[in-house]
């Protein structure tokens, strides 16, 4: 299972890889705990799936740039490591499924030699950091985003600040005032703006969406771009120390600013301006601000058989480029699934003519980046043989879905069923809306809203039904008005009504036809969705959610031909982790271990950091052991002192507050973080002290 570390250049990664190795055998083993081993395999991109033994595998790619070769390496894996077929996200990362558990540490060591990660694509850590899928080449941007996204990325991989937070932490980059980075629902959302000549940001903090969805706070109006990076380790700091742990539902650092106030949480943020690594970060953009380079290759001669499908093409699916003379081509990826045999034709077109890279979209889609004016029809003619030419992109007729009952374990209905069935009823009844880009539809198998159903104009989540006989069907919520208005604005869809999952299409008709005999398209959706009122449209919807003329067809869920079973299992994103006594301890030993290991490469912040985790982690061990609850990291440091030091039960030199809170009143060096370590290994030698003579009372 080994043989590939001489293969990893990164001694980090190949740390990481074997780490990950050597865990899943103590766990096979029965000498780690689940919960723990969970907590570790999330962090490193392994997701438990609906069926039993075997895992999905998350990939991380950074706003969603993918090359050619980081495209074969891909497909290669999942030909080998499972069944051939990606799954793009609406996170812009791939999901393979069907993974064995074993096989994990050489995938990832196989994606790695192409620098693609896992790591941290899963688990209470920060997320695959997204951004507009026209980054660099939107003609109405301010400036590219994308170097700013890579930069912190790359700052945040393996930072000791966030790999054990309450829950996930999502950050994106918006190029434009059309916010198509959406950062109105994310925990930390940048759009960029040009003051005075400087590159910065309008910064919005703590948005959301799941089964609450938050509208993002406005932190910043403007924030120039080499605060970004010190601004997000201190909200990071803020939220890793303060955010709830033990409630998973109120985990999210959503809820922490509806707690303590935004006013509150900045005092909190400007508290930690003196321990964070750096003030400023100047991040370099000269990579990306080249010009387009594609290869010389003589044009092949293709003849174009019908000349309107081809039209009608360039005006769905090219966008002309900010680059004279360059387009973008969008390809429509039905439930953002396709295979490894069409994906190696993709990357060999994009080396071959184009420049060498696509992005996946925040809708599940792929964009090709940099295409000649003159290679568009050779172009068509290829990705029309890959069946990449459906019209539609980012349409109405484009709809997001999530999994679901496919495999995820908290699905409750299909959404991938009904999302076949709901593009057929569009392409077939309603060609008139094939461009129609106002109205979005959005799919979710439950409600933590992986489909993003709760920011649609039109969306639908997968609930259940029981009948007055106890008999349960699949059911759909349907959600309307939601949007994006731009510019850190955006708002979240009504709660309409619940329908049987069957009637769902009847249900888009109805609200279709309404829509078009009643609007006469003078407006958006949205705003003849405001005219007429929720209650109209409960009223309009009402025939279809009666359950006293189910029919036998109603229990069979969209996709399935069996009858229909609610069937849901224990969730793992980013699920909050119950953490065992000597599990704690093992975590505080370790976590002082990768502070002398971090002291000796001179890693001042990171040693810090690695001894504050020391300190609450060993904390929390002997709480718990008392049977104290321990829900944030500030809860454990005040507790401990009322628990132990004010009982004199453990003697310290000073309060443990005082002690622990060091780490926001001095600023990162090496004199500091000497002394703080030692301080840190001392603390854990007095724990361990106490832990074993109340072992050796209690036996």
């Amino acid at each position: 299972m080994l043989s590939f570390r001489s293969e990893i250049e990164n001694p980090l990664v190949q740390k990481d890889i074997i780490d990950l190795a050597t865990k899943i055998k103590l766990f096979k083993e029965g000498k780690i705990a689940e919960e723990k081993f969970r907590s570790l395999r999330l962090a490193r991109g392994v997701y438990g799936q609906r069926q039993f033994g075997v895992q999905m595998i998350r990939i991380k790619l950074p706003y969603g740039k993918v090359t050619s070769d980081q495209l074969h390496r891909i497909s290669d894996v999942s030909d080998e490591y499972s069944r051939g077929r990606l799954h793009i996200t609406t996170r812009q990362d791939i999901q393979i499924h069907h993974v064995s558990l074993d096989r994990t540490p050489e995938l990832w060591a196989e994606l790695e030699k192409s620098d693609i990660t896992l790591r941290e694509a899963c688990g209470n850590a920060v997320r695959n950091v997204t951004a507009s899928e026209t980054a660099g080449i939107d003609v109405n941007e301010a400036f590219n985003v994308s170097p700013y996204a890579d930069a912190v990325f790359k700052f945040f991989l393996r930072n000791p600040i966030c790999q054990e937070m309450g829950r996930k932490f999502k950050i994106s980059f918006s190029g434009t005032d059309e916010d198509t980075g959406l950062s109105y629902l994310h925990d930390l959302g940048f759009i960029a703006k040009i003051e005075n000549g400087k590159r910065g940001f309008k910064v919005m903090l703590g948005g959301g969406l799941g089964s609450q969805p938050k509208q993002a706070k406005l932190l910043y109006d403007f924030l120039e771009s080499d605060k970004i990076i010190p601004l997000i380790e201190s909200v990071l700091r803020v939220f890793d120390r303060y955010g709830e742990r033990t409630k998973r539902a109120k985990a999210r650092l959503k809820f922490l600013i509806e707690e303590i106030g935004l006013e509150a949480f900045v005092n909190l943020i400007e508290k930690e301006q003196l321990a964070l690594s750096l003030q400023k970060l100047t991040i370099d953009t000269s990579e990306f601000d080249v010009p387009v380079s594609v290869p010389a290759n003589e044009i092949p001669f293709v003849e174009i058989t019908d000349k309107t499908a081809y039209e009608n093409w360039r005006t769905s699916n090219v966008i002309r480029q900010s680059q004279e003379g360059f387009f973008a081509i969008g390809i429509k990826v039905m439930l953002g699934d396709f295979y490894t045999a069409k994906a190696r034709k993709l990357a060999d077109l994009i080396k071959q003519y184009a420049g060498d890279e696509i992005r996946l979209s925040l809708r599940q889609n792929i964009l090709v980046k940099h295409v000649k004016e003159e290679l568009l029809p050779f172009f068509y003619v290829e990705l029309r043989k890959l069946g990449f030419t459906e019209l539609g992109y980012n349409s109405t007729q484009d709809i997001t879905s999530c999994p679901g009952t496919d495999t995820c374990n908290l699905g409750i209905a299909s959404s991938t069923g009904i999302t076949k069935e709901l593009e057929q009823v569009l392409k077939n009844e309603y060609p008139q809306f094939l461009n129609k880009k106002d109205i979005t539809i959005k799919i979710s198998g439950c409600m933590n809203a992986c489909g993003q159903h709760s920011m649609a104009q039109i969306g639908f989540q997968g609930m259940s039904i029981r009948t007055k006989n106890k008999q349960v069907a699949p059911a759909l919520q349907v959600l309307l008005g939601g949007g994006t208005l731009g510019n850190g604005q955006g708002r979240f869809a009504d709660k309409v009504i619940k329908i049987p999952s069957k009637r769902a299409p009847e249900a888009l008709r109805v609200i279709l036809d309404d829509f078009e005999q009643n609007s006469n398209n003078e407006a958006p959706f949205i705003s003849y969705y405001d005219k007429q009122g929720e209650l109209y449209f409960y009223e309009l919807l009402k025939p279809l959610a009666s359950i006293d003329n189910l029919e036998p067809s109603d229990f069979i869920d969209w996709g399935s031909e069996k009858k229909y079973q609610k069937s849901i299992g224990v969730g793992e994103c980013a699920g909050v982790v119950i953490d065992l006594v000597a599990t704690l301890l093992l975590d505080a030993k370790e976590k002082l271990d990768l502070a002398e290991e971090a002291y000796v490469n001179e890693k001042w912040s990171d040693a810090i950091y690695q001894g504050y985790t020391a300190f609450v982690n060993g904390a929390k061990a002997v709480l718990l052991a008392e049977d104290e609850k321990t829900n944030t990291q500030a809860s454990i440091i005040a507790l401990f002192d009322k628990v132990f030091v004010e009982t004199q039960k453990i003697t310290l030199q000073t309060s443990f507050k005082d002690l622990v809170y060091q780490i926001n009143k001095n600023e990162p060096n090496s004199d500091f973080a000497k002394t703080y370590i030692k301080q840190a290994k001392g603390f854990f030698e007095t724990i361990e002290t106490y832990r074993e003579k109340e072992l050796v009372y209690e036996t």
